[in-house]
C-alpha cells in the first residue's frame, strides 16, 4: 500500500498594513501587521486601536469599488456590504490601497496601503504595531477644521478657548505623542 502525503499548507501570511490620516498635518499614521484573512469587522477594531480612536461613531471600508461597515441602526445611512465574515485579502481582490472613513460627522479619512506581505512568524504577537507618529485627533474634536482650531487653543494659554477646551479635553494635549508599545498592550486584548 502506497501512502500517499498531503500536500503542505502553506503558511499563513501576515499583511504590513499603513495607515494615514488624511488632511491633517503633520501627517498622522502607523505601520502594522494583522493575519490576511482578518475580517473586516476585527481590522476596524484594530485599526480603532493603532489610531487611538474609542470607536464611538459609524464607519465605512472602501475596498475595491466596494463599501463594507455595519449598516447603520434604524436603515440610515449609506447602504454597505456586512463585514463580519468578509476577510481582507478576499475583499482587496489583489489591491493594494483602499480607505476607511470614521465618524461620518467629523469624516476622518483614512488611505490604507498593503506594503507587503510577511511570514506568520515576523511578529511577536498579533496584531503588532510597528511604527507611527503623532497623535490622534480627540473624539468628537469636529473633523480637520474643528482639530486645528483645537490645537490653537490648545496651545496657547491666552486664546479665548483654551479654558474651555481644557476643561472639554480634560487634560494638556501632544499633538507629537505616539507610544508603538502602548498600541501593542492594547492589541493583546484584541483577538484576530
Amino acid at each position: 500500500m502506497v501512502k500517499t502525503v498531503s500536500p503542505l499548507k502553506p503558511a499563513p501570511e501576515l499583511l504590513l498594513l499603513h495607515i494615514e490620516l488624511k488632511w491633517i498635518t503633520p501627517t498622522i499614521w502607523r505601520r502594522f501587521a494583522v493575519p490576511e484573512k482578518i475580517t473586516l469587522g476585527k481590522l476596524h477594531h484594530v485599526i480603532q486601536a493603532v489610531m487611538g480612536w474609542s470607536d464611538s461613531h459609524l464607519h465605512e471600508f472602501e475596498i475595491a469599488g466596494e463599501k463594507y461597515g455595519t449598516p447603520a441602526p434604524g436603515g440610515w445611512g449609506p447602504p454597505v456590504n456586512p463585514e463580519a465574515r468578509k476577510t481582507l485579502i478576499k475583499a482587496l481582490q489583489g489591491k493594494k490601497t483602499f480607505n476607511y472613513v470614521y465618524d461620518f460627522g467629523d469624516s476622518w479619512h483614512h488611505s490604507i496601503k498593503v506594503e507587503k506581505a510577511l511570514p506568520a512568524v515576523a511578529c511577536p504577537q498579533l496584531p503588532y504595531c510597528i511604527d507611527g507618529a503623532n497623535a490622534c485627533p480627540p473624539e468628537d474634536v469636529g473633523g480637520a477644521a474643528g482639530y486645528e482650531e483645537f490645537l490653537e487653543a490648545m496651545a496657547n494659554p491666552e486664546h479665548p478657548e483654551h479654558d474651555a477646551m481644557m476643561e472639554w479635553h480634560g487634560e494638556a494635549f501632544d499633538p507629537k505623542a505616539f507610544d508603538c508599545e502602548r498600541v501593542n498592550q492594547w492589541f493583546k486584548r484584541i483577538k484576530v
